[in-house]
């Protein structure tokens, strides 16, 4: 009888504290070094950074193209290849926008750096104190809707997963509340969200991450993607809208294009057969649409299509 013996996996080490303030100290550093320069000059310096990951993370590269030949299966390889390198390109220059934005960014002079589309009904229902879930992927600069938001004096909160390192955590949310936006750890938010829905409060969400086995399946690219059920009952327990937020940027500069698409209203799923299903397909869709619209722009390096449907005989991504 032939015995197989398993390998036990070698647990990582967690980093200790002072690591993680040594490691925080030199993010501040290469943070104030950053800021002695414009950002038109950064942004060239992270399409060069981007473009060094595209070469030398072999692993993200891999997987962003097996993304993009899933995606996009009609598409030749000099495109794949130029959108992939692009996208990674755009990864680190949200990092350099979201250093510059409080520094740039504030009421008087917003239109220097953004215009709207299709928002003048968001704009309103906020207005009125009207709660809402705004739902919003991976796609060019997210960041900045939830910081303009709150710069506008709308009574919002999103929802984040925070980082490892607690010292670079509580800056990164330092920035996003300077201006009034409220950050919840997605750890223990659900104990939250409906008492914020029921105070006239708006939520904030990152709505395109892998919701693993436990998730909702719908369509995205042509491919099943678990997706979080949590927005979904929210809305239907809560009875309220869920708003569609897109932000692209223009060109290559510090300015973007911020439009919402979709309103999805408590009467449109009234009903559905399976409104939890209707409702995360719906704005899902939505997501895929505007990333359609400028492909280089999304994180194809994140692991959206990971988990697969039980009944469907394929290796996951």
């Amino acid at each position: 009888m032939e015995i197989t013996y398993h390998k036990k996996k070698r647990k990582k080490r967690r980093p200790t504290i002072i690591e993680h303030w040594l490691l925080y100290v030199v993010v501040r550093l290469i943070i104030a070094v950053i800021l002695i320069f414009d950002i038109k000059t950064m942004h060239k310096f992270a399409m060069f950074l981007g473009g060094g990951m595209w070469t030398y993370y072999k692993r993200g590269r891999k997987r962003a193209l097996e993304n993009l030949y899933a995606a996009y299966p009609d598409k030749d390889e000099a495109w794949i290849q130029a959108t992939g390198r692009r996208s990674f390109q755009e990864l680190v220059m949200l990092a350099i926008d979201v250093v510059f934005t409080p520094k740039l960014v504030n009421k008087n002079n917003w239109e220097q750096y953004s215009c709207y589309k299709t928002a003048e009904r968001l704009k309103w229902m906020l207005q009125e104190h009207r709660s809402l879930l705004l739902v919003a992927a991976h796609y060019s600069n997210f960041e900045i809707m939830g910081y303009l938001l709150g710069e506008f004096g709308f009574d919002i909160y999103s929802i984040a997963r925070p980082l490892d390192n607690p010292f670079i955590n509580n800056y990164l949310y330092r920035i996003r509340q300077r201006r009034g936006q409220k950050i919840i750890d997605k750890k223990g938010a659900a104990e939250m969200m409906e008492q914020i829905i029921k105070q006239g409060s708006s939520l904030c969400f990152i709505a395109d991450q892998d919701a693993g086995a436990k998730g909702v399946f719908v369509d995205f690219f042509g491919r099943k993607a678990s997706t979080y059920k949590s927005i979904g009952l929210l809305a239907i327990t809560q009875n309220v809208p869920i708003a569609v937020g897109i932000s692209r940027r223009i060109d290559d500069r510090f300015y973007f294009e911020i439009s919402v698409p979709r309103i999805i209203y408590p009467d449109e799923w009234k009903d559905k057969q399976d409104p939890l299903l209707w409702i995360t397909q719906e704005y899902t869709s939505e997501f895929e649409k505007a990333i359609r619209k400028d492909p280089s722009q999304y994180w194809w390096l994140h692991r959206r299509w990971k988990t697969r449907p039980k009944d469907e005989n394929r290796t996951a991504i």
